[in-house]
């Protein structure tokens, strides 16, 4: 009796056992399934977010971008000549972050793809490249080259040797990736875009794989937009390549071999750049060539000069400052309409910089202080004549990523005394100028040299940090000095302007990897939070969280103020009225497809 007592109780026992247990498998598969569901939606809702960010995924031959724009009925023949102000230290496209330079060298090459000039936010459209797909992580872009894209021949700079045109391949793009992953080239404006970059694989001549490690938002415009780097060119030397002996090969940096619309004829130093029409541009066989003849980069240092020169007919096209847009309206090659003038939104923004490797500028009431001196409505009225916009921050004032609700500093002297009181800066002996510890507050800011803005803005700008006990040198430089002086954080205070696009990367110009030697940080601006925000901001493919985003990245900087914002200007263009086909895109004008009139039968 006692046994069967025990025995049922083991068996109770059991059967508990064996519920409590199944009851808990239940609960954990439950749990499991709910896991594995959360994680496919999940994975779904990535997945719907990259695709709806991805292009079409395989272009095929038969198109060429923006070919609709060009004139097919154009005559060939003709100059374009333009004026600019100063030229560039070099044309390598690798080391040079100058915007001549880019202009230029961007006439003589060609890139993979290009977004419609109509729609700088759509989808790309194939150029050199025949067709790609994208993989959906976008970790992935299989590139196929259009066959017959030749390089120009070309006499070499350095041995004189001639050097036949050369079809252009996988390897020459990279070659490109190769030499601005070098440590020892100065391109550090390139490497920001390319640190994520895992490399370049060959498949044969006219097939390659752009692989990335990791997501990155500007992964398509990186690899689409990617131009070659002739190899021939920049390592016709045995052994390995050497990147010192890239950055110091002037001669071969005052060149170009190119594979673009147009081909360097000539560069004479301190007169003018002169480019041909390339007759072997594949994009002819699209209708996509060129009608202009050749292109001319007329050296003027002066604004004056170049309006006169203008006038008399000796450029075809010319920026015009706000004096000249508003004081030479009437005169008589506007008034006759021999010449057309052109304003639109410049893609841009003029800022002055505070170098915060000084210990003067490190804190950022001082730099809100300074912004507060600067009367920018003043110069906006009476310096821009309103040919200008205010700005408050990197982005531009119409873009989504700008927050409306977000104010500029205001001119505002007393509260600037205050900061900088705040600060420690106090006139202790009594001679108008502040100082602490010893140190009087005094700066050095440097100008280009005959820039007209900054030749009127800079006494205006004394004058006010005058009245408030601050002493400001004014350093003119012409162009070259003041780039070098710029890449070696050789200065206390700068004026500058960077251009701007629909779909900003931070990257370069505010995250402090840019601090580097020749990177676009030269501020020496740096702020750990905003760092994290622009990397989130890199794999961040939501449009809604990029804006999210990207106004918190402008709050930080705004309360930093590591620039002092100050206008973005309206682009001002006079070009003469023998040139047709003329058309305004969101980007600006686009004389690739000008035709001159007095050309066409």
């Amino acid at each position: 009796m006692r046994r069967d007592v025990i025995i049922r109780f083991l068996l109770a026992l059991l059967i508990l056992t064996v519920a409590a247990g199944t009851a808990l498998i239940l609960t954990e598969l439950s749990r499991t399934r709910r896991l594995l569901v959360s994680t496919r939606n999940a994975q779904e809702k990535l997945q719907k977010l990259i695709s709806q960010r991805k292009p079409q995924t395989v272009r095929r031959n038969g198109s060429f971008a923006n070919a609709e724009y060009f004139d097919p009925q154009a005559g060939p023949g003709g100059t374009l000549r333009k004026s600019i102000l100063s030229e560039p230290p070099n044309l390598n496209p690798v080391i040079s972050n100058e915007a001549t330079a880019a202009e230029i060298y961007s006439l003589c090459m060609s890139s993979l793809a290009e977004r419609n000039w109509k729609r700088p936010d759509g989808e790309y459209l194939p150029v050199m490249a025949e067709s790609w797909e994208i993989s959906p992580d976008h970790l992935a872009y299989r590139i196929r080259l259009r066959r017959g894209i030749m390089w120009n021949d070309y006499t070499d700079p350095v041995t004189g040797e001639k050097v036949p045109a050369k079809e252009v391949t996988a390897g020459d793009f990279r070659f490109f990736v190769d030499v601005v992953r070098d440590e020892n080239v100065n391109c550090e404006h390139l490497k920001g875009y390319y640190k994520d970059l895992d490399g370049i694989e060959v498949v044969n001549d006219h097939e390659f794989v752009v692989r990335w490690k990791k997501p990155f938002y500007g992964s398509l415009n990186q690899t689409l937009g990617m131009s070659p780097l002739p190899k021939h060119y920049f390592h016709s030397y045995p052994g390995p390549f050497d990147g010192r002996r890239f950055n110091d090969d002037h001669k071969r940096n005052a060149f170009i071999v190119g594979c673009g619309p147009y081909r360097l004829d000539r560069w004479e130093k301190t007169r003018r750049i002169v480019l041909v029409r390339n007759e072997d541009y594949f994009g002819a066989a699209w209708g996509a060539d060129p009608p202009v003849e050749s292109r001319v980069f007329e050296v003027i240092t002066n604004s004056g000069t170049a309006f006169q020169e203008l006038a008399a007919g000796k450029l075809d096209m010319a920026g015009l400052v706000p004096d000249q847009w508003i004081n030479q309206a009437n005169h008589p090659v506007f008034a006759s309409g021999k010449v057309r003038r052109f304003k639109y939104p410049a893609l841009a923004y003029n800022y002055i910089g505070y170098n915060q490797s000084r210990p003067l500028f490190r804190d950022k009431r001082v730099r809100q202080a300074m912004t507060m001196l600067i009367d920018r409505e003043r110069i906006i009225r009476d310096i821009m004549n309103d040919l200008a916009t205010p700005i408050k921050g990197p982005f531009p004032p119409d873009s989504r990523y700008s927050d409306p609700a977000l104010k500029p500093f205001p001119f505002d002297p007393e509260r600037a005394k205050r900061l900088l009181a705040e600060a420690g800066w106090r006139d202790t002996d009594g001679d108008g100028i502040l100082d602490k510890d010893g140190k009087k507050f005094s700066f050095t800011i440097i100008q280009i040299a005959r820039h007209p803005t900054q030749q009127r803005m800079f006494p205006m700008l004394k004058e006010s940090f005058a009245a408030a006990g601050i002493d400001m040198n004014i350093q003119p430089l012409e162009w070259s000095v003041y780039l070098e002086r710029l890449n070696k954080r050789d200065y206390d205070v700068c004026c500058l302007g960077w251009t701007t696009n629909f779909d900003p990367d931070p990257y370069q110009v505010w995250h402090s990897d840019g601090i580097k030697s020749q990177g676009s940080n030269h501020v020496c601006y740096s702020n750990p939070e905003l760092d994290k925000l622009i990397e989130e901001l890199r794999r961040t493919f939501d449009t809604n969280e990029r804006i999210r985003i990207g106004r918190r990245i402008e709050r930080i900087i705004h309360e930093d103020q590591p620039y002092t914002f100050l206008y973005a200007p309206h682009a001002l263009v006079a070009l003469w009225s023998h040139y047709g086909n003329v058309k305004l895109f969101p980007g600006g004008l686009e004389p690739l497809i000008f035709v001159d009139l007095r050309q066409t039968p």
